[in-house]
C-alpha cells in the first residue's frame, strides 16, 4: 500500500532529524522529492508539501534536539526555501 503524502512528510522529517551529515539531508530531501515526482504529484501538492514540511521544520524548539539534529534542521530548511522558490519560478 502506499504511503499518503502525510505519512511521507512523517518519514521525511524523522529521516532529516537523524541524518548523520548535511549532504545526508539533501540526499534524503532529492530522494523524496524524486519519489513524489514518479508517482505523479500535483505541482499544487508539491508546493504544499514542501510548505507543510518547511512550518513543521520551523516548529521544533532547539532546547529539545541534539546539535546534530539542529543542524540538519537549518539545512532542511534553507534547501527546502530554494526548492520553494524555484517551484514558484518555474510556475510563473
Amino acid at each position: 500500500m502506499p504511503l499518503s503524502l502525510e505519512e511521507y512528510r512523517v518519514r521525511l522529517v524523522n529521516s532529516i532529524l537523524f541524518a548523520a551529515s548535511r549532504e545526508e539531508v539533501k540526499r534524503f530531501i532529492d530522494a523524496a522529492l524524486r519519489g513524489l515526482h514518479q508517482h505523479k504529484i500535483s505541482g499544487d501538492a508539491l508546493a504544499n508539501f514542501i510548505e507543510n514540511i518547511s512550518v513543521e521544520l520551523e516548529q521544533f524548539d532547539p532546547m529539545n534536539k541534539n546539535a546534530q539534529q539542529w543542524s540538519n534542521i537549518k539545512i532542511a530548511r534553507v534547501y527546502f526555501y530554494r526548492l520553494k522558490k524555484e517551484l514558484e519560478k518555474a510556475t510563473a
